[in-house]
């Protein structure tokens, strides 16, 4: 293949990745102009237009649609060799792409990233908050941080922390108003915080088990929010009962400024892991990430991994 055919499947890869000829140009580091003539150049060879061009955005035709998904993983293997092949020097160097939930980066992510990047100056490390299951792959991140009932089969899994359970907790002001809930079921009368999760569009059903019943009660109420720390927020001003990681709400439970409901109902169940994909060639960076942030437990050994 000639050189020239290469760089136009580069340029078509970073337009259609981007949704823009604005932000791949910046990132390929040429013109817009040069840009749009590459791609107009691929598509007049191929005799197939890729591209749906508008005034607000770009985005890949059937044609497109189909180029993309047989050439971007091949560069993207590519790439991954190279970033590998450049960590072999004496400092491990990249940057590495994660997505995780605010309650994980804050419990598990972060208290070892803090000291980690002092450690390694030359690896960088690009954290995208978010509660959606998104696809790593093709959104070309290294990896996610979700609990281990979430990660997906065809993924590499890395337990990063303990067993975890939820908690249902409200305010002492919301209780005076209303009798606390016996059971899952009588959370139907109550005014709840809802969590949408983006993934779905929809709410997020809360779990419960207990002597190997499990439940999961679609709640009402009237806010809904999109991150954990704005519900502990609601809770702890009254407007409601809320469904959160327990360690988040310990705090506030220990000062009396929250009380809890329903425990006996919530069990443990698999704490955050990072996962990611098992065909992806690991650069020295990452391997030494992950070995960071493996959780060992309370004996200082590494944790089996989720069967």
């Amino acid at each position: 293949m000639e050189r020239e055919n290469v760089s136009e499947l580069l340029a078509f890869v970073a337009v259609a990745n981007e949704r823009s000829f604005t932000r791949a140009a910046a990132k390929l580091g040429v013109s817009q102009s040069a840009l749009s003539h590459t791609i107009r150049r691929l598509e007049e060879r191929l005799g197939v237009r890729l591209l749906n061009r508008t005034t607000r955005r770009v985005s890949p035709t059937e044609a497109g649609e189909r180029l993309l998904l047989t050439v971007a993983p091949r560069i993207e293997e590519i790439e991954a060799e190279l970033e590998s092949l450049r960590g072999l020097r004496e400092r491990p160097s990249g940057t590495i792409r994660i997505t995780a939930t605010d309650n994980a980066v804050d419990t598990v992510l972060w208290p070892k990233l803090s000291k980690f990047l002092l450690k390694y100056p030359d690896i960088h490390v690009e954290i995208v908050i978010d509660y959606g299951l998104r696809d790593i792959v093709a959104e070309r991140f290294d990896a996610g941080v979700r609990s281990g009932e979430q990660v997906a089969r065809d993924m590499i899994a890395v337990r990063i922390g303990p067993d975890m359970r939820m908690a249902v907790v409200g305010a002492p002001s919301y209780f005076r108003k209303r009798p606390p809930p016996k059971t899952p079921r009588e959370l139907t009368g109550h005014n709840c915080i809802n969590l949408r999760l983006p993934s779905h569009g929809g709410l997020y059903a809360w779990e419960f088990e207990k002597g190997g019943r499990e439940l999961r009660v679609r709640v009402e109420g009237q806010l809904v929010f999109n991150g954990t720390y704005h519900i502990l927020d609601a809770a702890l001003g009254g407007c409601g009962l809320a469904y959160m990681p327990e360690e988040l709400a310990q705090p506030h439970l220990a000062k009396g400024r929250l009380k809890r409901v329903l425990e006996d109902w919530c069990a443990p169940y698999l704490g955050y892991h990072l996962f990611y994909p098992s065909r992806r060639q690991s650069s020295p960076a990452f391997a030494l990430l992950v070995d960071t942030l493996r959780y060992r437990g309370s004996d200082g050994r590494s944790a089996r991994p989720p069967t």
